[in-house]
């Protein structure tokens, strides 16, 4: 495995780390340290493993101490509780939408009728 894989992989889980959990940081050791407390206790060390591997990858005699099958099988096990959004998710993601959509059209619909009331003379 390259170090350019390591990094990507690395790179994936930060990505999902915001878009799931919210966490801001440079690289993925800041967003561990950051919202690490939101990962399940058993991913917690999976996740610094990766990050470990990360900022070791650069190095190519510390790239050779890497354990490829662990560094897989922990990433493996990040995408896949970072990966997919639930069904509750998606609903609320649903109403917000609808509830936005809602409000946007009551608005224009009040800018509408303030446009008439005051084009007519009657405020």
């Amino acid at each position: 495995m390259s170090a350019m894989t390591i990094q990507q992989m690395a790179d994936r889980v930060a990505g999902l780390m915001v878009a799931r959990l919210h966490v801001r940081g440079r690289d993925l050791s800041t967003k561990i340290r950051r919202g690490g407390k939101r990962l399940p206790r058993k991913l917690r060390p999976e996740a610094a493993l990766l990050a470990d591997a990360a900022d070791r990858a650069g190095n190519p005699r510390l790239a050779q101490q890497l354990d490829e099958a662990r560094l897989a099988q922990a990433y493996d096990a990040l995408v896949r509780h970072l990966g997919p959004l639930g069904r509750s998710e998606r609903r609320t993601a649903l109403w917000r939408s609808m509830i936005t959509s809602a409000a946007f059209a009551l608005l224009v619909v009040l800018g509408l009728f303030l446009t008439v009331v005051v084009w007519r003379g009657l405020v």
